[in-house]
């Protein structure tokens, strides 16, 4: 790994550092080797958290965070796949460095909250999307409210999904949604194959917007959701609204931060 810790604060932005690494082989010898390099404290002591892996295990450490209610900055290093909310591994310098010259972005988890067939009421967090989708071969019927006004009665289609901005460029992408600047406080509602009505694309609201998504036969044609990694089934009425609560910062180096990515997948060929 050739990103070194020096073990100096000096100049560092952040004094007491946590590190979590996900459990593939690379992330555990890159954590073995960063390990050595300095002091580090529980996420629960913590000024800012050195996050190693993918974007999978970067959301499973937010949403830790979220759960703790313990919410500090959070750098990430790339020893996953993508890497969409990571930096690169590999720099000439520092870890001190590159963290007192990182720009923080700040971003809004969705608050999911799902009432099941059976009367249950659940609720979740997203940091990229919130989905609907059906559970059987047969198409799920869905009534769109929005700011308590009904804009479409009966959406016939695979699913629905709220997006982020920090999310629009994962699963908002694949269904044909917009990608969405950050900092412009806007959400992504977008149908997942959408058959009626036909000409319906999706819609771009505040986050100050109150969705409500209500699952019509949910009997006859069941629904499931997902917020991030958590799966609820046989719902009957979810309600999703931007937690600006609980914000969330996400640090990147200078010149590859997460709007220029943003920036960049709008002009991919």
């Amino acid at each position: 790994m050739t990103i070194s810790a020096s073990g100096s604060t000096v100049g560092a932005p952040y004094g007491k550092l946590a590190l979590l690494a996900s459990p593939t082989p690379k992330a555990q010898d890159a954590a073995q080797t960063l390990a050595a390099s300095r002091d580090w404290v529980p996420l629960e002591e913590a000024d800012a958290v050195i996050v190693l892996g993918g974007d999978g295990f970067m959301l499973q450490v937010l949403h830790q965070m979220l759960d703790l209610d313990r919410v500090v900055p959070a750098y990430g290093l790339n020893l996953g796949t993508v890497g969409f909310l990571m930096n690169k591994q590999k720099s000439s310098r520092s870890l001190e460095e590159r963290l007192s010259r990182a720009r923080p972005v700040a971003i809004s988890p969705l608050r999911m909250d799902a009432v099941t067939n059976a009367g249950e009421t659940q609720s979740y967090y997203a940091i990229n999307e919130v989905s609907l989708l059906r559970e059987t071969r047969q198409t799920a019927k869905l009534e769109v409210t929005v700011n308590g006004k009904v804009r479409i009665p009966e959406l016939s289609c695979d699913g629905v999904l709220v997006a982020t901005p920090a999310g629009s460029t994962a699963y908002n992408l694949s269904a044909n949604g917009p990608i969405l600047p950050l900092g412009g406080n806007i959400l992504a509602l977008t149908p997942i194959s959408p058959f009626r009505p036909r000409r319906w694309r999706g819609a771009i609201l505040p986050d100050t917007a109150h969705i409500v998504v209500r699952a019509l036969e949910s009997v006859k044609r069941p629904v499931l959701v997902v917020a991030d990694q958590q799966e609820i089934r046989d719902v009957s009425e979810v309600h999703i609204r931007a937690w600006r609560d609980h914000q969330l910062t996400l640090l990147f180096d200078r010149g590859r931060s997460l709007d220029e990515r943003i920036f960049d997948e709008q002009f991919l060929a």
